[in-house]
């Protein structure tokens, strides 16, 4: 009986904390080059959390944390978003938020270099907003670096 209980809590464990499943976008050989280098400069720590490991592992993405903040390289573009979109500029890369999540910080947000491609989005959880401000500051320079600039927002 007691055999029984140890196993049953062994497969509980090792059914918590696993690989966070992350989208595969469909790129181009450009495209897909950029995101494999973007994705390889990610920190270890973002959000002050660690990071976990994401299935498929070769996925252009990352994830921290749990519940995880997850950066995933070559999204399409953000619902919402359009001529004249508001920004958040970050050490001079502009990032899109959807409007409705400015204010209630009841909800998760979904921030993304929208005019950058191929285009990084991050997916930040409402316990961890507060965040998004360093989270935007440490991805703006790989953003820079890897990403060509598609266009410019209107401030």
């Amino acid at each position: 009986m007691r055999l029984a209980g140890l196993l049953a809590g062994l497969l509980l464990l090792s059914a918590c904390g696993g690989a966070v499943e992350v989208d595969v976008p469909d790129l181009d050989a450009e495209d897909s080059a950029a995101c494999d280098a973007f994705a390889d400069e990610l920190p270890d720590t973002l959000a002050d959390e660690s990071r976990v490991d994401i299935e498929p592992s070769d996925a252009p993405a990352a994830a921290y944390g749990d519940p995880p903040v997850v950066v995933t390289c070559g999204v399409g573009e953000p619902a919402g978003f359009g001529l004249g979109a508001q920004c958040e500029v970050v050490n001079d890369v502009p990032w899109y938020i959807p409007p409705e999540q400015y204010d209630d910080l009841s909800l998760d947000l979904v921030i993304t270099s929208a005019w950058h491609e191929p285009r990084v989005q991050v997916e930040l959880p409402a316990e961890l907003r507060g965040n998004e401000g360093g989270v935007m500051a440490v991805l703006s320079p790989l953003v820079q670096e890897h990403l060509r600039e598609a266009g410019d927002c209107d401030l």
